[in-house]
């Protein structure tokens, strides 16, 4: 499937900002699963710098530079990303998590080892024993790393209520797991410390989801913004992603922008101002799926890549 996904994001300042400067993470990944094949991003005011690299998990991001008097900020990045089904093993041959757990304590090479990094804390995910307890009853001995992780990510869902205003960017794990409400981000960054917890490598994925779902499928929870969901690691087979909120295994309708060990690592935009005293923020996101079959677009086209 191509989709065509817009996200706009508005900053109005109470008081004038002379100076900022912004990284942002908006631009879709290239996966064996997905391709990005045009993204363009308009900035107003216009930047005096806009300059694209890649972090070191691999992600596309742009540094923005504003000068100049301002009292707003508006970022639009539009992008077309064609989104094939993904491979998911099934879930009774995947390996015991006890042997997932003893082959991420750093004695591999390649893609394993490079793994084991997520097995350790990070900002805002940090381990502890009560979240290793929750995990617990669905981790018991020798049972198939996906079968414990669709079940964890089932419980999550069911024990956790989907609720906008029961959490912030600064609520902590041992808050949202105390009162069990929170968003996408809460969610994700729970079951990555559940993991974690238990000596298994795990991080946090960014993206988007489709916003109006196929006919007699039903609609997924946080389409009108920016998503979040879990990825964690199985040696032998790679990183397989859960969606706690949607209790589902992601697959053509989430669309991957950036991994990361937490929501830190990949945020859309960030920055540091200079000025601005009080500011509003709008955010809104829009994913349409064009319809057209993924394999030919991606036979025919190249990437655009432009930043305005």
């Amino acid at each position: 499937m191509i989709y065509r996904v817009t996200h706009t994001t508005t900053y109005d300042y109470t008081d004038s900002v002379s100076l900022s400067h912004h990284l942002l993470r908006l631009m879709p990944r290239d996966l064996p699963h997905q391709r990005c094949l045009t993204h363009a991003v308009d900035i107003d005011p216009k930047p005096a710098i806009a300059e694209r690299h890649f972090d070191y998990f691999g992600n596309a991001v742009t540094f923005l530079t504003i000068e100049g008097a301002h009292r707003k900020l508006i970022v639009k990045s539009e992008s077309s990303v064609a989104v094939t089904p993904r491979v998911i093993p099934p879930p009774a041959e995947t390996l015991a998590w006890e042997s997932v757990r003893e082959s991420s304590r750093g004695q591999q090479i390649g893609h394993s080892l490079d793994a084991s990094e997520f097995v350790f804390d990070s900002p805002l995910v940090r381990t502890k024993d009560d979240f290793a307890a929750y995990a617990a009853p669905s981790f018991p001995k020798n049972r198939p790393i996906l079968e414990a992780a669709l079940n964890l990510t089932k419980r999550i869902h069911a024990d956790f209520k989907f609720d906008p205003k029961a959490t912030t960017l600064a609520t902590p794990l041992e808050e949202v797991f105390k009162n069990r409400r929170g968003v996408c981000q809460d969610f994700a960054q729970f079951q990555i410390a559940c993991f974690r917890s238990l000596g298994l490598p795990a991080r946090y994925v960014s993206g988007y989801l489709e916003t109006d779902p196929p006919p007699g499928k039903p609609r997924f929870v946080g389409a009108d913004a920016s998503h979040a969901w879990v990825s964690f690691y199985c040696h032998g087979i790679g990183w397989i992603d859960v969606d706690p909120t949607n209790n589902v295994l992601p697959t053509a309708r989430h669309i991957t922008v950036a991994y990361g060990r937490d929501y830190d690592d990949v945020s859309p935009i960030r920055g540091v101002i200079l000025g601005a005293g009080q500011h509003t923020l709008k955010v809104a996101v829009d994913v349409v799926a064009m319809g057209e079959p993924a394999k030919a677009v991606v036979e025919k086209s190249a990437r655009k890549v432009v930043a305005s």
